[in-house]
């Protein structure tokens, strides 16, 4: 019983090899994929996600259904989202080759209908986008960007308060600081009474 259960039936550096051929294929795929996949996972989306995990589940690990070949393939994963991470947090160069730029869906109430081809976003999208951020009217707006995330920043025109961007820079700074209260709060709750 032990034996096939920690067992490996490929290599450790096979193994590892498979889960960065297949990490690379996946960041590429979603990479082209579109920003939508990213802001709006649709039933079909979802359902592409599944099927992909499970398609990609062999190639991973093999034939090997071991509990070792599967904790070498998700520590691979691990480390390599790791790196990744890093590597994008230290260039602005790797960010942009990864995630990509934003892209100016509207700007000064005109629509640039070819950045929503390009992006794969509907009319319909937009108008739901822009409704989330209050506007009913793209006459309205001053600039819709659809940022690497998936995330629409809209400004209004004639806007005199803060912009999209700056609000959620705010409400980061304003979350960090109820963590921080938090975080002391539960310090003095189990420090000695």
């Amino acid at each position: 019983m032990w034996d096939s259960m920690f067992a490996l039936d490929l290599s450790v550096w096979e193994k590892l090899l498979r889960t960065v051929v297949l990490y690379v294929f996946l960041l590429l795929a979603l990479r082209l994929s579109g920003k939508r996949l990213m802001a709006q996972l649709t039933t079909f989306d979802f359902i592409l996600l599944l099927l992909v995990s499970n398609a990609v589940q062999n190639g991973l690990i093999g034939d090997d259904d071991s509990v070792t070949g599967a904790l070498v393939g998700a520590a691979g994963l691990f480390v390599l989202n790791g790196v990744v991470a890093y590597l994008l947090f230290r260039s602005r160069r790797a960010q942009t080759i990864v995630s990509g730029r934003p892209a100016a869906l509207v700007r000064n109430g005109v629509i640039d209908r070819r950045a929503l081809r390009r992006e794969r976003f509907t009319l319909e999208d937009l108008k739901i986008a822009l409704q989330d951020a209050g506007v009913t009217d793209v006459a309205e707006v001053r600039s819709a960007d659809l940022e690497p995330n998936g995330q629409l920043l809209v400004s209004r025109l004639g806007q005199d308060g803060p912009s999209n961007a700056e609000l959620l820079v705010a409400r980061d700074e304003l979350r960090g600081k109820v963590d921080r209260l938090l975080a002391a709060q539960d310090g003095r709750a189990g420090g000695p009474a």
